[in-house]
């Protein structure tokens, strides 16, 4: 296996998976929220810099929660309480810009029911590097999705983090693996630098 990541910035995306004031306020394990938070924000900037597409991914619903899934499963997702406003809201440290696409999902994948693969096949998008929280859950399905399609995959692994840290190494050491190639953000940035 080579460590040396190519990339072309005219065909790739920076998919950032629910990075919204919700989620973004949970500890996270094993990486600090605020550490994945810094690390995505530098891949945005380095993409913006360099060409490639940012894309913004955060979950919601409407108010009654009739368009979430809910399944009969051993261990609920459901929220016991109704949500704060901004729930959904991206968190400003993105620095979100007029030529984001942002992507409102209302599942744990960022593929199902959005228009996510439009968006990326009709910009002849072929890469994607993702990030976010959680990383066994969000960044998880999403990939599956993308591996499913074709996509390339790149896994910023310090720019992601999970619910538990033994879910989040499951998916970094035995899952990612399988369908791309887990790198630093130190990588990717200098990656994205090398093609500008």
């Amino acid at each position: 296996m080579s460590d040396e990541l190519n990339l072309d910035p005219r065909r790739t995306a920076i998919v950032v998976i629910d990075l919204q004031k919700g989620i973004a306020r949970m500890p996270g394990a094993p990486i600090a929220s605020a550490t994945v938070i810094a690390n995505a924000a530098r891949l945005l900037s380095a993409a913006r810099r360099a060409g490639a597409q940012p894309i913004l991914v955060h979950v919601g619903g409407s108010p009654d929660g009739a368009d979430r899934l809910h399944p009969a499963a051993d261990q609920s997702m459901q929220r016991s309480a109704t949500p704060a406003p901004d729930w959904s809201d991206l968190i400003p440290e993105l620095g979100r810009q007029p030529a984001d696409i942002v992507i409102l999902k209302r599942q744990w994948g960022a593929f199902y029911g959005t228009d996510l693969d439009l968006q990326l096949r009709r910009r002849c998008l072929a890469t994607i590097v993702l990030c976010g929280i959680a990383t066994e859950i969000g960044v998880e399905s999403t990939a599956r999705d993308a591996y499913e399609r074709g996509y390339e995959l790149v896994f910023a692994s310090d720019a992601m983090t999970g619910i538990h840290a033994e879910g989040h190494a499951n998916s970094l050491e035995r899952i990612f693996p399988r369908m791309g190639r887990v790198r630093t953000t130190d990588a990717i940035v200098a990656a994205l630098e090398a093609a500008a």
